[in-house]
């Protein structure tokens, strides 16, 4: 019959399973986004791929406590997936809810810290310039831009090399690059936050589901057990 003990207890093992696969999922996406969020160093999403290991473990303890009947596995597993939701949920909400400013805010610091890898940035992301003012030096002809040489970035090498915004010098040839690193950055930064905060959002309420289930488990007797056993 449905919602007995061995209905309980498959319905559990198979939650389970599927966390352990979310579990996957959310790291395997989450670090995808980090990576490919080259400019910015994301620490929010880290917390996405945390979620994740958290989650492939608990599921591990959940699953052993559905097939064993474990009191004590299922109790901490309650315990720690309903704190996991609330991280969870939280996190989700946070790499959603994050403002263009702010999002700008994290770009520029990420820039700016780490400077030896500038030149990497713009050659992964087909940049050159931070923003549209270094780019295109639109703000002051004469000044020097603050970013290396972006000759080895396929808008620079596969049109006009020299021109001011590729190689720092007085050229003030219009820059062949039509993206600065800011807007391809908050491109990157928006699909690794859409991706990692709408997954980790979504399954969050799964989580739910799963700590009421194994309430409901835990509290029933096993009737291949003693029948005068109170568990």
């Amino acid at each position: 019959m449905c919602g007995g003990f061995t209905c309980s207890r498959n319905g559990l093992a198979a939650l389970n399973v599927l966390y352990i696969l979310v579990g996957l999922l959310l790291i395997t996406v989450a670090g995808y986004g980090k990576y490919a969020a080259v400019v910015n160093k994301i620490e929010i999403i880290g917390g996405i791929i945390a979620c994740g290991v958290f989650l492939l473990l608990v599921s591990i303890i959940g699953l052993i406590g559905a097939i064993k009947h474990h009191q004590v596995c299922l109790f901490f597993y309650m315990l720690i997936l309903f704190l996991l939701f609330l991280i969870q949920f939280a996190v989700a909400c946070a790499c959603l809810a994050l403002s263009p400013k702010q999002k700008e805010h994290i770009i520029s610091t990420g820039w700016n810290k780490f400077v030896d890898h500038q030149e990497m940035f713009q050659t992964k992301l087909d940049c050159c310039g931070l923003d549209d003012g270094e780019q295109n030096n639109v703000k002051n002809s004469t000044t020097a831009h603050n970013h290396p040489k972006c000759q080895k970035a396929a808008c620079c090498a596969d049109s006009n090399s020299k021109a001011f915004c590729c190689v720092g010098t007085g050229d003030k040839t219009t820059c062949p690059c039509p993206n600065s690193c800011m807007k391809i950055g908050k491109e990157k930064m928006d699909t690794a936050l859409s991706a990692a905060g709408g997954l980790g959002l979504f399954f969050s309420f799964t989580e739910i589901i799963g700590v009421c289930l194994a309430i409901r488990y835990r509290n029933q007797k096993d009737p291949r057990a003693n029948p005068s056993a109170f568990l």
